[in-house]
């Protein structure tokens, strides 16, 4: 007879041990594939990492295991090491926060006592810990309406979804057939895709200026259609970190009898900062606002919101099964949960939020947040004051914008895409090297006179460590110059052969 597996569970008083003893065998682990990596991405690109994990001869579905202990130290090493650390200033090409330790501990109880908010049978008191939550989040998002409201989503992309939705279903109630996005340049990809999603027409895009959609622009565009429209206006773009102007799409959107969705995904947590507060003048005109708090916010992800103007709206999502709340059952008073998402098993991704805010405080989130964007305009000013570098503009929140004056030198001498490939290069060589992890922004200049009005590409750090400061990237200044001139010539080398082969 074959012996019994060693599988010992999470929950109760003896799976609290169990767990506590893992948790100090991953942590380990973690340290020690922290000063494998040494820096903020692992060196060699993609090969590198493949043959790395190639090299372990790790058999990840093997027949017979190694036990608990083996598995946790070699894999969570493994995955430490080869991973992108955004806890390190220099890893800030992206959305991509680094959680704070008490967000990464709460997610691990919800991990733990595993409740899945698809009924309240699964979920007592984890329902009303997210209920109490998501109603705080509407208050602040709609703080003079009568009955605002939010779910929890996975993010941006399920919110934006999920605003479509409601629009669609607003316009459906009132026996229209559908509704048309229109949406800036400068929106989220995944509007476009919710649209495609939800067989809406495809968006009309409004044109920019400086990054953000033009309120006159937009009128023209609403004027032009002969059928209801959702407006998607953005409070903290992906590219630039830019927030549309509020105030007036909304009035915009308001007069053209438009549903106003915004996506704040990066920027929403300004909310929590009385200096912040006024760059989402204007919010409370929305009918639904997307709030990603894995962004500003540092929880792990994912730990999004959608805020609605008026609870009503989100009747769109009731559905019933009877396995799940059968009618007879919320008669007698248990609360229906599936309406509160378009998934049905969902994770507590509301506990590790509140434990954030019990712990710090609405203060003292709003005081990380304000750090970053402090941060980020000291350093745009710092860049604006290098010999070897641009900055694009002075940021809004926390993204700035730079490129090397080389890449500026090469597109005058052979062509606007000899820059560009000069700026893509560095960030890859700085990539592979191991060295840092910037983003990569195609923006057009950020006032209406700057550069020829084309776009070009630039280097992002966007600046989600709270607790980095100038110091901490002004060497980084010199490095991105440094890596400019060292790849000069291989660009040109690149053009030369370029034109060699062209007839």
């Amino acid at each position: 007879m074959r012996p019994e597996v060693a599988a010992p569970l999470a929950g109760g008083v003896a799976g609290a041990a169990e767990v506590r003893e893992l948790v100090e065998v991953a942590t380990a682990a973690l340290a020690a594939g922290a000063v494998d990596r040494e820096g903020p991405a692992p060196a060699g690109g993609p090969a590198a990492v493949a043959a790395m994990l190639a090299a372990q001869g790790v058999d990840l579905l093997p027949q017979n295991g190694v036990g608990a202990h083996a598995a946790l130290r070699e894999l969570t090493r493994l995955l430490a090491a080869g991973s992108t650390d955004p806890s390190n200033p220099w890893c800030g090409a992206h959305l991509h926060a680094p959680p704070l330790a008490v967000a990464a501990v709460a997610e691990l109880v919800a991990g733990v006592l595993n409740p899945s908010l698809g009924s309240w049978d699964q979920a007592p008191v984890a329902s009303e810990l997210e209920r109490e939550l998501t109603g705080g989040f509407a208050r602040l998002c709609f703080p003079g309406a009568p009955s605002p409201d939010a779910v929890m989503t996975s993010g941006g992309t399920e919110s934006n979804l999920l605003g479509l939705l409601l629009a669609r279903h607003t316009a459906t109630e009132q026996g229209l057939a559908t509704v048309r996005p229109v949406c800036g340049a400068n929106v989220h990809h995944s509007v476009a895709r919710a649209a495609w999603l939800l067989g809406l027409p495809n968006p009309v895009v409004v044109d920019c200026a400086g990054g953000l959609m033009r309120p006159d622009a937009l009128a023209h565009a609403l004027a032009r259609l002969d059928g209801p429209a959702v407006v998607v206006a953005t409070a903290g773009t992906t590219d630039a970190g830019a927030v549309d102007p509020l105030p007036e799409i909304g009035e915009v959107s308001r007069r053209a009898s438009a549903f106003l969705h915004v996506d704040a995904a990066y920027g929403g947590a300004a909310l929590l900062s009385e200096r912040l507060r006024p760059l989402l003048d204007g919010l409370e005109l929305a009918d639904s606002v997307a709030v990603d708090l894995h962004k500003f916010g540092w929880q792990p992800i994912a730990a999004g919101l959608l805020a609605v103007r008026d609870a009503k709206m989100l009747t769109a999502l009731d559905t019933r099964t009877g396995y799940l709340n059968a009618a007879d059952d919320s008669e007698a008073g248990l609360p229906d949960l599936l309406g509160r998402s378009l998934r049905t098993s969902r994770r507590l991704d509301a506990f590790k939020i509140a434990v954030t805010f019990r712990a710090l405080g609405r203060s003292g989130v709003a005081e990380l947040v304000e750090r970053c964007c402090r941060t980020a305009s000291e350093l745009a000013g710092a860049v604006d004051r290098h010999e070897g570098l641009r900055v694009w503009g002075a940021p809004a929140l926390s993204t700035v914008l730079f490129r090397p004056l080389l890449a500026d030198e090469l597109a005058g001498e052979l062509g606007a895409e000899a820059g560009d490939t000069l700026v893509a290069r560095v960030r890859r060589r700085l990539l592979e090297d191991g060295t840092a992890v910037l983003g990569r922004s195609a923006a057009g200049p950020s006032t209406p006179d700057g550069d020829d009005g084309t776009n070009r590409l630039w280097l992002k750090l966007t600046l989600l460590h709270p607790h980095a400061d100038l110091r901490d990237y002004l060497p980084l200044l010199d490095v991105v110059a440094a890596c400019a001139r060292a790849e000069l010539d291989g660009v040109i080398a690149d053009l030369d052969r370029v034109l060699v082969r062209t007839p």
